[in-house]
């Protein structure tokens, strides 16, 4: 998702998002713990999707 897309996200729908991407890099976690993925990468770009939805949570609740 780009910025704006997070932009016009609800709060309700923000902590949604994050709670299914913690989902997603927790079963990617464990995957690569049983054997590697085929690309780890995907790791990394779900932890930095993770901090943005948090980082737009926190503007949101700063503003309300």
């Amino acid at each position: 998702m780009k910025k704006e897309d997070l932009k016009g996200l609800s709060a309700d729908q923000l902590r949604t998002e994050i709670g299914a991407e913690q989902d997603r890099l927790q079963k990617l976690n464990f995957a690569h713990a049983v054997s590697p993925i085929e690309n780890p990468m995907r790791i990394r770009e779900s932890r930095k999707r993770i901090a943005r939805l948090h980082t737009e949570l926190t503007a949101k609740s700063r503003q309300a």
